[in-house]
């Protein structure tokens, strides 16, 4: 995950953020990890593991960007305000439903006449999601800071093709890669949009034989709750497209996703990609040669 002024790497056992301070100083912070699906193998059933995997991501991903923020922005962070920050994360997840689903759900049933028609509305409601989806990702790279933290999600990107290469970790080596990878965090929100057409037009379905005309409201607390569960299914998806990359039908199915990656990464720069090579050997430690071999 790209972080401000960093990159956070998770590999089996660990995660470690490296970020580099204003001074041009690389701290990096070190986490030994267990995923609860190795605790308990019940939860690694598949979709299962895609909706709890989705969890930890985001409590894992929310955590580095908070120390990320505390230092490449120390000064910054020694104003902040707990219940500035809260109310700012309450905003965000709220804009993003407002935004991704009870927008694309509202101007479907206000301009197309197709209430009833469980897959042709999730068909258009869909198309209007990754619409603005695609709007979206579009407005925010136009932001400098935004800009910075997609060379980030390149240098991020280009260190793991090194790594996964077999060829030395070393900034040189990195700069050869491309920036899309296939089991990116775009990729899999793309896919994720995908599967929500078809889980969403299943859900539609079942619920207009208990209550026969379906209704806006009854699809938005319906869809929302059912999230985990569409995630599940698109994190069995991508680890297909990623697993069977060659398969021209799977390649297909990912390429969007790796298209979209031309907005969501950039080019980085030397000391970027350094950062993100930092973060992979702290978080890998002493069996980094290990691996590598």
């Amino acid at each position: 995950q790209a972080v401000i002024e960093g990159v956070m790497m998770r590999v089996p056992g660990a995660y470690s953020t490296a970020v580099r301070d204003p001074k041009g100083k690389i701290h990096t912070d070190r986490h030994d990890f267990e995923s609860i699906t190795d605790r308990k193998p019940g939860l690694k059933k598949p979709i299962i593991r895609g909706a709890v995997s989705l969890f930890e991501a985001m409590k894992m991903g929310f955590k580095t960007l908070q120390w990320s923020a505390d230092i490449a922005m120390p000064e910054e962070s020694e104003n902040a305000n707990p219940i500035v920050d809260a109310l700012m994360t309450l905003f965000s997840i709220a804009l993003a439903i407002c935004l991704f689903f009870a927008a694309p759900i509202g101007f479907t049933t206000w301009l197309f006449d197709k209430e009833q028609d469980p897959f042709m509305f999730n068909i258009i409601s869909g198309a209007l999601r990754i619409f603005f989806f695609l709007v979206y990702l579009i407005l925010i790279s136009l932001i400098s800071d935004v800009k910075r933290l997609f060379q980030y999600h390149g240098a991020e990107h280009k260190t793991v093709y090194n790594f996964e290469s077999g060829k030395n970790l070393n900034i040189e080596n990195a700069q050869e890669f491309p920036t899309q990878h296939p089991r990116c965090g775009t990729s899999f929100m793309f896919i994720i949009m995908i599967v929500a057409i078809l889980s969403f037009s299943v859900l539609d379905s079942i619920l207009m034989l208990f209550v026969g005309e379906i209704q806006v409201w009854m699809r938005l607390i319906m869809h929302i709750p059912f999230m985990p569960l569409v995630a599940g299914v698109g994190y069995e998806v991508l680890k297909l497209t990623a697993k069977h990359r060659n398969n021209i039908l799977f390649r297909m199915l990912a390429q969007p996703g790796l298209w979209l990656q031309n907005i969501t990464t950039k080019t980085p720069d030397d000391d970027q990609v350094e950062v993100a090579i930092s973060a992979l050997e702290s978080a890998f430690g002493e069996n980094l040669e290990n691996c590598s071999n």
